[in-house]
């Protein structure tokens, strides 16, 4: 059982800051300035069917909020590594979290990729972004004051 003090060594407010950064990095990587387009027609969905895309937003909010809860735990796990491994600054966060990323995020994406015969251009888009958000989140957290 983990008990509370497991935790201790983490600062809330980079976890917090470090969830909302993933939550924008996602909002930019998914618009259509970056990957909407693309993401959507290997997703399956005609980019142009407004009817669908306006379908697809009114269900988004519990979605977005699902994914910000998922960020938050990314970020806790994330937080308590770093603070495990004294790193404290930038480079070296950004390091840890890419070394989480390689390891299992890209891993488990890809084998669900592969078992669910997804486009290699969907994997890479996806993990990405994940990859993106992983560097960020690794700055933000060996960077802010434990």
């Amino acid at each position: 059982m983990i008990g509370a003090h497991s935790f201790a060594g983490i600062n809330p407010w980079a976890v917090l800051v470090s969830a909302l950064a993933a939550m924008v990095i996602g909002f930019l990587w998914y618009s259509p300035i970056l990957f909407a387009n693309p993401w959507m027609r290997l997703m399956g969905f005609d980019p142009n069917d407004k009817a669908k895309i306006a379908e697809m937003q009114k269900g988004a909010g519990k979605i977005y909020g699902l994914a910000f809860v998922a960020s938050l735990v990314s970020a806790v796990v994330l937080a308590k590594i770093i603070a495990v491994t004294s790193v404290v600054s930038i480079p070296y966060g950004m390091k840890v979290g890419f070394a989480v990323w390689l390891g299992f995020v890209t891993t488990v994406q890809l084998t669900g990729a592969l078992f669910g015969k997804q486009p290699t251009k969907l994997y890479l888009i996806n993990t990405g972004y994940q990859l993106v958000c992983y560097l960020v989140m690794g700055g933000v957290l060996a960077q802010w004051p434990h």
